[in-house]
Formats: structure tokens, C-alpha cells, sequence
């Protein structure tokens, strides 16, 4: 029996080319100009996530087994529609056609009472599917406990599977399902869009230079001193009071073009995948790598001692012998030109012809050496 702990060295990166491709294109579009909607946003003007309990039922017996909210919540479910069930009469309940589900929607902005709602139902308990499943009416609150919405409906589940004889086939995921426009508004959210006599618009991002050009595309269009850039991410604008003039105000300068700021260079490294992408902004400097290859080899040989013939109380012994071997490739030392450009940077990186988690540690002491103009973020 053999285990080999393998710290891999030189070999193909070609899927880190396809990465750094990724991030090219990504980022090619930023030379063209960019609308003022595409950059920032009316502070105020968001979403709101809401949450709740709820009950699948009508499931063919792929529901909860022993949970015990499933069956408080069928009995105060049962209590609402006047029906109360005593202590044995709960504990004799077969719960395999119903399950405890979360359940989650996004009510938009604006959104008024009628207005429908997809909603996602995610299982709670050890329900083995929701297919086929319906959810009774669930109450959905926001973050200060009001009800917004109401969920009910069929579910819609993306998968399929089978089980038979302690073999089980199944494709996709079960036990979360979706019910479109499965929610129904109740109350609105108001808004402080028409409140004031000036509107403030949150950059996507926080970048003075941004942020002045956005203050700059707003002035010449509605005059001086409409925009003020008050940071690197807000910028109050100036507008009118009537709320039709506002609504008008707003689309027009939503629809303004700007030159948006080259974003700071980065490198992006995702330890847990090896996924690594660089944006366009990300220039190398000259410098030297040598990178070697360090493979552990573990082998284990099992041993038997039995006792003589004759011998009494003899017991037979199995013991295991292991042999580590441990090899390291020699590192050749490789010279990167600096590169200005992304696609060179690619090049560079490439002539490695290290793996994408080599190559993190690479890239991290290329950075240490100063050579690697850019900022890391590992996520």
C-alpha cells in the first residue's frame, strides 16, 4: 500500500491563461464609457430581505421524519384553522408527507400590496425531497419582525432520484425548491426619495477620481453647482421637489455617460479552488524565480509472525513495516521580463509552467519581492 503527498512544481498552467482571460475580458469594456446608472445607485432606493417559517405538505412520504418544529408547526398550524389536537393525538402523527422549510424573498423597491414575489423554500428538517410538495400559507417578515409578504403555492424543483435495494441514484438538489411569483406584498416599504430638497447617489465602488467625473457629467448637463462630490463614494445632487419632476430629473441623469476610473491593479486568488484572475491594471517587474518539485512517498509492507509449530499459547502478530522515500526535483532558476501589459503578464506567468496552486505562492512572493505591481486578496 502506497500514499504519495505530492507538493507539485513545473507542470502545464494552461487553465491559469483561460483565468487570466477571464479577467482581460472582464475588464476590456472599461475603456468605453459607462453610463451614471451602471456606477452608483440612489441611496435609499433598495431592496429588503424577508424571511419565514413555513409547511410543505402533500410530499409522497419524503418528508420529516422525527422533527420536532415540523410537528409544533402542523399543530399551530392546525390550531388557526380551529382544529386542536391533544398531546397523544401529536405524538401519533405521520410526518413522512410534510416538511419544515424555510422560507426567503426578495421584496423590491417600491413594491406595493398585489404586487407577486418569487420566493425560495429550503428544507429545515431531514426531509429527503420537496418534489411534488405544496406550501400552506407562511407569513414573511423583514429585519423588524413585520409580515411584508404571504408565500403559498406549488414548488418547482430543479431534480430527480431514485432509491431501490440500498442503491440510490439522484441529480440535482432536492431538497430546495422555487415558487414563482409564490408570494404575495402586504405592506410597503416607504422611501426617502422624495423627502428633501437633494438626492445622494452611492458609487459601486469607492473612487474619488469616479466620483468627481460623475459630479462633472451632471453639472454641464443641469448647470453648475447641481452635483457636489462629498467623498470617494457619494455625491449629493441637487432636484426638484414635485415628484413627477424628480422621477423625470432622475431618469435623464441616470442616462449620463462618463469615463469611469481604471480600477486599482489586483490580483484575486481564491486559496480554496486555486482560481486565480488579474485584472488589467496589474503590471510585473523583472525579476528571478527558481520553484521546485518535493514529492513524499509512503509505503507500507505488512509483516506476519506466527508462532513454531510445537509452541503453545503462541499467538499470530501482524505488524506493518513503512518505508518514506522522499525526492525533491531540482528548481531552475527562471528569469521574468517585466511586463506592462496584462496579455504579458500572462506570458510571463505561463513560461512558469506552474500549477494555479504553485502558483499562489509564487505570486505572493513575487509581491514580497516588489516586483508584482498590484494588490493580493485572497478570498
Amino acid at each position: 500500500m502506497k500514499t504519495w503527498i505530492s507538493l507539485p512544481g513545473h507542470t502545464c498552467l494552461w487553465h491559469v491563461a483561460q483565468c487570466c482571460l477571464v479577467g482581460c475580458l472582464a475588464f476590456a469594456g472599461w475603456a468605453h464609457a459607462a453610463r451614471i446608472k451602471e456606477v452608483a445607485s440612489i441611496e435609499g432606493v433598495r431592496s429588503n430581505q424577508l424571511t419565514g417559517f413555513g409547511l410543505v405538505v402533500g410530499l409522497d412520504a419524503t418528508g420529516d421524519q422525527t422533527m420536532p418544529y415540523t410537528t409544533q408547526g402542523l399543530s399551530n398550524y392546525m390550531q388557526q384553522l380551529g382544529l386542536t389536537l391533544s398531546a397523544a393525538s401529536l405524538a401519533q402523527l405521520q410526518m413522512k408527507n410534510v416538511a419544515a422549510v424555510l422560507v426567503t424573498a426578495q421584496l423590491p423597491a417600491f413594491a406595493r400590496p398585489g404586487q407577486l414575489l418569487d420566493v425560495s423554500v429550503s428544507s429545515l428538517g431531514n426531509a429527503k425531497s420537496l418534489k411534488g410538495g405544496t406550501l400552506i400559507a407562511a407569513p414573511l417578515k423583514g429585519a423588524d419582525g413585520e409580515v411584508y409578504a404571504i408565500a403559498q403555492g406549488s414548488l418547482i424543483v430543479a431534480g430527480a432520484g431514485a432509491a431501490a435495494g440500498g442503491s440510490k441514484v439522484q441529480v440535482n438538489h432536492l431538497s430546495v425548491g422555487r415558487i414563482p411569483d409564490g408570494a404575495q406584498v402586504e405592506r410597503t416599504v416607504p422611501t426617502a426619495l422624495q423627502d428633501g430638497d437633494s438626492i445622494s447617489l452611492s458609487l459601486n465602488a469607492s473612487d474619488f477620481q469616479t466620483a468627481r467625473r460623475v459630479a462633472q457629467a451632471i453639472d454641464r448637463r443641469f448647470g453648475a453647482g447641481v452635483a457636489q462630490a462629498l467623498d470617494g463614494r457619494t455625491v449629493q445632487v441637487k432636484a426638484p421637489t414635485s415628484p413627477n419632476e424628480r422621477v423625470n430629473f432622475i431618469a435623464e441623469m441616470e442616462e449620463l455617460a462618463i469615463d469611469p476610473s481604471i480600477a486599482a491593479a489586483k490580483v484575486i486568488i481564491n486559496s480554496r479552488t486555486g482560481s486565480i484572475v488579474l485584472n488589467q491594471a496589474v503590471t510585473l517587474g523583472p525579476c528571478a524565480i527558481a520553484h521546485g518539485n518535493l514529492s513524499i512517498s509512503i509505503s507500507s509492507t505488512p509483516i506476519i509472525s506466527q508462532p513454531n509449530a510445537l509452541s503453545t499459547g503462541g499467538q499470530t502478530v501482524v505488524a506493518e513495516k513503512a518505508n518514506i522515500d522522499i525526492k525533491q526535483e531540482p528548481g531552475k532558476l527562471i528569469q521574468i521580463p517585466g511586463a506592462a501589459k496584462l496579455a504579458d503578464v500572462v506570458n510571463a506567468l505561463n513560461s512558469l509552467g506552474a500549477t494555479p496552486q504553485d502558483l499562489l505562492a509564487i505570486l505572493q512572493a513575487i509581491k514580497s519581492a516588489g516586483a508584482l505591481n498590484a494588490e493580493l486578496e485572497v478570498i
